[in-house]
């Protein structure tokens, strides 16, 4: 139902909030459509460009190196806001993947994608805080898994993409035209975008549902995020740790897996375009899975930390099937085990990612986003140098087996270390 204010020249609508995650969802489906058309094109650009599987690693190991600085990213979110800080990186991102349109040898990659991660690196951190700001406390799970979609449909976007791209262009067309899905983006956040307390088409109503469902002892204005504090807190540490692990998974999955399917599973372009996605499309699904357990565990009495642990928990179990994807025999199992990889990733990494909203304040939450995002970005990065360095030598198995147990440790990280709010 659409409204008029009290001075009648404004209008109002419902589920503003909705609206808002939903316009967030599209910058994460270009964020990530941008993160993973690289790791689609590799065999086509590494054949075209000369470049090695040990250089590849450094490309993109550049990125996994830049978007470490997610700390400074959430830093400055926090203290100049979504609105203008968001749309500075949005920007800045959709510039450079532009430039990957005219990239030639391996060190101009990596330079390019070094500081796309550089930027890149602000989607988690303000993710988050919009999600601690705009949802009260009982559907920020929801909140956060909706938008960690745009995560995953990146990717389920990115084979076709690059293959249409190849096959009617070259690889270059993919970045243009993701740069310019950034750049577009960029206009319809300056115009519907506001912190909820200046958002002049926000009713009074929702407004009042969203400051009451949110934890008071987490609602404070401070000038400047005390960052010397929040780094002396153990519960940033041990989400920082849990992350650290789990991200590696990721990586394989967005930088590594088309590779992996053309030199052991021998896939061609169109193949991958068919099937490369399909884990992707599982993560989706985790993404709303992981919520789900939440709420299930909630209703039977759980705390909603607990809920969240046990919600890590499950997707840690399940992310076991990735220790034989490198032993199955058929390339049809293979790639369902992948696929029950990133539903399990996805179940598990929205659920840890949300507890900095459950348990720090809004003007820390983007900063403390970005610094647990550091030590994800750190477990991909020291993952995939090794992997660029060894895959040659031993092969993709011993890697899959890793990451299937890394999760398990990152589960009891969470039960023994994290200290709930009071």
């Amino acid at each position: 139902m659409v409204t008029l204010s009290r001075s009648g020249d404004v209008r109002r609508f419902p589920y503003i909030r909705w609206t808002i995650i939903a316009l967030f969802v599209v910058a994460m489906i270009i964020n990530y459509l941008t993160r993973s058309i690289l790791g689609v094109a590799a065999p086509a650009i590494m054949a075209e460009q000369h470049i090695s599987s040990a250089q590849y690693s450094w490309i993109t190991g550049a990125f996994q190196f830049g978007i470490m600085f997610q700390p400074l990213a959430g830093y400055l979110l926090d203290v100049i806001g979504l609105k203008v800080g968001f749309t500075l990186f949005v920007a800045i991102w959709s510039c450079i993947t532009l430039g990957h349109g005219f990239a030639n040898g391996w060190m101009g990659f990596a330079g390019l994608r070094g500081a796309l991660g550089l930027v890149e690196g602000s989607a988690q951190p303000a993710g988050m805080k919009l999600v601690a700001e705009w949802f009260p406390a009982r559907e920020r799970g929801v909140a956060g898994g909706i938008y960690q979609i745009g995560a995953s449909f990146g990717a389920v976007f990115a084979p076709p993409l690059v293959a249409w791209a190849v096959f009617n262009h070259s690889w270059r067309a993919a970045f243009f035209v993701a740069g310019g899905l950034g750049l577009a983006w960029v206009v319809a956040w300056l115009a519907w975008y506001a912190p909820p307390q200046r958002h002049r088409r926000l009713s009074d109503g929702e407004r009042t549902l969203i400051v009451a469902g949110q934890e008071a002892a987490l609602v404070k204005h401070r000038r400047r995020p005390p960052l010397g504090e929040l780094l002396r807190k153990r519960n940033l540490w041990t989400i920082a740790a849990a992350r650290f692990l789990a991200d590696p998974v990721w990586g394989m999955l967005s930088l590594w897996m088309p590779l992996y399917l053309v030199q052991a599973r021998h896939f061609d372009l169109g193949q991958i375009a068919l099937f490369a996605w399909l884990p992707f499309l599982a993560a989706d699904l985790g993404c709303l899975f992981g919520p789900a357990v939440v709420a299930f565990l909630q209703r039977r009495g759980v705390g909603l930390i607990d809920a969240r642990r046990g919600a890590f928990t499950l997707g840690a179990v399940l992310m076991t099937g990735m220790m034989f994807v490198g032993t199955v025999t058929s390339p049809a199992a293979a790639i369902a085990l992948l696929c029950l990889g990133g539903f399990a990733h996805q179940t598990l990494s929205v659920t840890v990612i949300t507890l900095c909203s459950d348990l720090f304040p809004h003007d820390q939450v983007a900063t403390a986003t970005g610094v647990s995002g550091t030590a994800a970005n750190l477990g991909v990065l020291i993952f995939t140098l090794s992997l660029g360095s060894m895959v040659d030598q031993i092969g993709y198995q011993p890697f899959f087996i890793v990451l299937g147990l890394l999760d398990l440790v990152g589960a009891a990280l969470l039960w023994t270390l994290i200290r709930k709010a009071v």
